[in-house]
């Protein structure tokens, strides 16, 4: 039973990983909610450290191993508590996982099955059976703090969106403009506003041209 995994990550897919681990490479899976937060959890060597549920797919021909991540043992618990619901095994729960932990915690212990129906596989009466199965068992799941990292990411998109916009007004090339942001967050990553990233590529722009 593989129960942790360490090693360099040599491919990243939309809910995979594959990382080498002494010249063994393994292929990892993912849910949504977990591959948004991969990146900051990535060493500057390029390695990853991740909590594993091994598990075998059976099929009628064969019987495949197959790896998930999480980055801590919190989201592997959630995991195997949402996975006791009748009808939902680990490939329905890795696919329906695509918003975070603390949300969809929240949303089964106040009954919201419309939030949980728009969980990717997830229909009403599964939503019913997730309420029924795990209502008041799930709360201290929704203390995992993990939505504020989504939200924080949301609105630095938001923020490059409007800033790439501006530049492209002030007719930068839109690749320019680009690679002019993606170097000032590099520099400053905790901007906040609009106005502090025009800031900060003002400044780059100034110390390049000198």
């Amino acid at each position: 039973m593989i129960a942790r995994i360490h090693g360099k990550i040599i491919e990243k897919g939309i809910n995979y990983l594959i990382i080498d681990v002494g010249g063994v490479c393994y292929e990892v899976l993912l849910p949504a909610c977990v591959m948004q937060r991969i990146d900051k959890n990535i060493g500057v060597d390029g390695a990853i450290s991740l909590i594993t549920y091994h598990y075998f797919q059976v099929e009628p021909s064969r019987s495949t191993p197959m790896l998930i991540g999480f980055l801590n043992e919190i989201e592997k618990e959630f995991f195997g508590v949402f996975i006791t619901v009748s009808g939902i095994g680990p490939r329905a729960a890795l696919k329906a996982l695509n918003k975070p932990i603390s949300l969809i915690a929240q949303a089964i212990d106040e009954a919201d099955a419309e939030f949980l129906r728009s969980l990717p596989g997830i229909g009403q009466q599964r939503a019913k059976e997730i309420i029924a199965k795990l209502q008041n068992k799930v709360g201290k799941f929704g203390l995992i703090q993990d939505h504020k990292i989504k939200e924080a990411k949301e609105k630095i998109k938001d923020i490059e969106e409007e800033v790439l916009e501006v530049l492209t007004q002030l007719e930068y090339k839109k690749s320019e403009a680009s690679l002019m942001i993606k170097k000032a967050l590099e520099r400053c990553p905790q901007l906040e506003t609009t106005e502090d990233l025009l800031n900060e590529v003002y400044k780059q722009r100034r110390i390049h041209n000198k």
